[in-house]
């Protein structure tokens, strides 16, 4: 199997000579069997520069699973050059939305109007065929398992398990570790902890024994008071579930976009720091644009 990271930013893209060792472009990660299926996790910015490579293969089948519908995570949809081109299969996954009533077709829907983008969905020359996700529930896409679970931000936000031959990676989106909402003298503590307690066993136990880990590491320990609630991990939090969930390899993603590469490095460098590793540990890396890693 192999993983190419094609956008490690969260937020919003964020290209300039800070940021062009680990690059500027939002999330998207492209993945490929044994067999070269294509799965890509995300459609951020990072998607456009993707789909240029994918003009030396054609016709293209493209398995794009989204974990979310925020704009960092959608954004790059529209470029997708292969939609453009009569022949291409685009087969989008994604979760069904409670608040608006509608499945993942709405990411293409919502952008794909005159006021925010020049073509319509109707133009577009390649099939474009929806599939809507229900938690827990595995689909087969060629050779690779793909199972959904429920994640920690605000709104309904799916981290995705890959299995395929023998291998398997899992992609936490975006996603910030459970915590109380109530002060420990009150009333509805216990209860609310108790829920806290089978949901993150539950994350956990779905990551458990992967070769890969890409995680949401977007803040430092110092910053993550000012950012509670906004859905999303520090370093820490995510050394701590590859070392509970046996990784093999964790990648941190969704990097700060106000973080510079030196500054990116530091932060990082620091987390080691505090947690120094040890024999069995997982391999702690940055995620890197452009980085292709085979296993």
């Amino acid at each position: 199997m192999k993983v190419k990271f094609w956008g490690v930013r969260g937020s919003i893209a964020s290209p300039g000579p800070s940021t062009v060792r680990y690059g500027g472009n939002t999330t998207c990660i492209e993945i490929r069997t044994d067999n070269n299926e294509l799965i890509i996790l995300d459609a951020g910015t990072g998607i456009f520069p993707l789909s240029q490579t994918l003009l030396s293969e054609l016709p293209v089948t493209a398995n794009v699973l989204i974990t979310h519908s925020h704009w960092d995570h959608i954004q790059g949809l529209p470029f997708f050059i292969p939609n453009f081109i009569s022949g291409n299969t685009l087969r989008l996954h994604g979760a069904f939305d409670p608040v608006s009533g509608k499945g993942v077709e709405q990411v293409m829907a919502v952008q794909l109007q005159y006021s925010y983008f020049p073509v319509r969905e109707e133009e577009m020359k390649a099939r474009i065929q929806y599939i809507t996700l229900a938690p827990e529930q595995s689909v087969q896409i060629g050779s690779a398992t793909i199972t959904p679970f429920l994640m920690n931000h605000p709104v309904i936000d799916f981290g995705y398990r890959i299995d395929a031959d023998g291998k398997s990676v899992f992609f936490t989106g975006d996603h910030e570790p459970l915590m109380n909402i109530y002060a420990p003298d009150d009333d509805a503590y216990a209860e609310y902890q108790a829920f806290v307690d089978e949901k993150s066993n539950h994350i956990q136990q779905a990551m458990r024994g992967v070769d890969v880990l890409i995680a949401d590491c977007s803040y430092t320990e110092a910053e993550y008071p000012g950012k509670r609630g906004w859905g999303h991990g520090t370093f820490h939090s995510c050394i701590d579930y590859a070392k509970k969930a046996n990784a093999k390899v964790l990648f941190c993603t969704h990097h700060e976009p106000t973080r510079s590469d030196d500054a990116l490095e530091a932060a990082f460098s620091q987390a080691l720091a505090e947690h120094p590793r040890q024999a069995g540990d997982p391999d702690y890396r940055l995620a890197r644009e452009g980085e292709c890693f085979e296993f």
